[in-house]
């Protein structure tokens, strides 16, 4: 089924540092840190001639808990990367320009990029703000030339972005499937375009490091490596009996499907989610005590990436989870049933501030996740919200906690 398909993945290059660097034009080419609250905006000084002269601050002067969202290339060859503690960052960078970040307007180009896409390429499955899948297997259609006419129809979704956004770059991978699709368009950026076919995956994938595989973290990397596996190459060649043996049926036999670059999944178009969720693994394993400045920073960042992705996809949710794994790999989850749905961050990161009082904290942490279910639309949640407000005069603040463990 693969092999006859034409999937494209499309991911928005450095997405935020992006949409800013259309609004501060003069910072392209600089090493540039979007994370700073609104009291980091640039100050602005009108001229006797009416001109603008914008003051920008320094990532040296940064003092506060917060975590680095995104950054633009210039920075990240520094060191500074998404989820990098904002202070540990002006370290690394006390040169670079500190942003605050704006989702409103990284929604808005976000609501711009794919209707350009969309327009183009109809079959798209939405998976963030900054990145889709395209089925492109109708418009190619069949023969030898069909990865040309992939390529082609590449350049046009390209250009539809930068022009629907006012300039800004895309990259690219066409692929026979979605894994394959996410790791060519990573091939090339900044503004890539990747044609890989399943004739390539020997030559062009398998040196790839096994940590470049989405779904390969750094904990199963370095269990990869202990066991001599570095490459993706080293993986596919890896007898699959071995790695079912090594890191169970469902993980092993995966790994060996993916090193062979096999993935069916189709592209999803349309589907009612049961919950939306942020999760993120750390580089490190962090210490509830020794980390706690930081790990409450990346805390408050997830809850607000749900609330961005609830008011992204019309949603409001019931029920606020929070999920933890240790460093011995033990994931313990715990939910709060709220009696009305919410959306914001704020509420989000105070109920799963409670979960998080229900969780023994003595051990070195490698996952945090946050999650909102019993979902519905959030026209359906407001009305609810009204109707509370009218017959009660204030907002329900009760937690009915249920637990579970896995």
């Amino acid at each position: 089924m693969s092999a006859d398909r034409v999937i494209a993945h499309l991911d928005m290059d450095a997405f935020y540092a992006s949409v800013e660097l259309l609004r501060y034009p003069e910072l392209r080419g600089l090493p540039v840190v979007v994370g700073g609250g609104r009291d980091h905006a640039p100050r602005e000084t009108v001229l006797p001639d009416g001109t603008v002269r914008r003051e920008f601050r320094r990532l040296g002067g940064y003092a506060g808990r917060g975590v680095v969202t995104t950054a633009t290339y210039e920075a990240r060859a520094l060191g500074v990367n998404s989820a990098l503690g904002m202070m540990k960052a002006a370290a690394l960078a006390p040169d670079a320009i500190l942003l605050p970040t704006d989702f409103d307007q990284y929604r808005r180009h976000s609501r711009l990029f794919k209707a350009a896409v969309t327009a183009i390429a109809p079959r798209m499955e939405d998976r963030g703000i900054d990145e889709i899948y395209l089925d492109l297997t109708d418009l190619t259609g069949t023969g030898p030339d069909r990865w040309d006419r992939a390529r082609d129809l590449g350049r046009q979704l390209k250009q539809a972005v930068r022009d629907a956004t006012g300039g800004l770059t895309c990259s690219v991978g066409l692929t026979p499937n979605k894994l394959l699709s996410k790791l060519a368009s990573e091939f090339d950026k900044p503004d890539g375009l990747t044609v890989l076919t399943t004739a390539e995956i020997e030559a062009r994938i398998w040196p790839l490091a096994a940590r470049k595989l989405n779904g390969i973290g750094p904990k199963a990397a370095a269990k990869l490596e202990a066991i001599g596996i570095r490459t993706l190459g080293d993986l596919a060649r890896r007898d699959p009996a071995e790695l079912v043996e090594r890191f169970g049926r469902s993980y092993g036999l995966w790994l060996h499907h993916s090193a062979h670059g096999r993935d069916e999944r189709p592209v999803v178009t349309e589907s009612e989610p049961k919950s939306i969720s942020r999760e993120t693994t750390f580089e490190r394993d962090l210490h509830p005590r020794a980390d706690r400045e930081l790990l409450g920073a990346i805390f408050t960042r997830l809850c607000e990436r749900v609330a961005d992705d609830l008011a992204r996809k019309g949603y409001a949710g019931r029920t606020i989870g929070l999920k933890l794994r240790y460093d011995d790999f033990r994931t313990v989850t715990r939910d709060a049933s709220l009696p009305l749905p919410v959306t914001d961050a704020k509420s989000i990161r105070r109920a799963a501030g409670e979960c998080l009082k229900r969780v023994p904290l003595d051990r070195k942490l490698r996952l945090l996740g946050v999650r909102v279910s019993a979902l519905l639309p959030a026209a359906e949640a407001a009305a609810l919200l009204e109707q509370a407000q009218v017959q009660r005069g204030v907002t329900p603040d009760l937690f009915a906690q249920t637990d579970t463990a896995g």
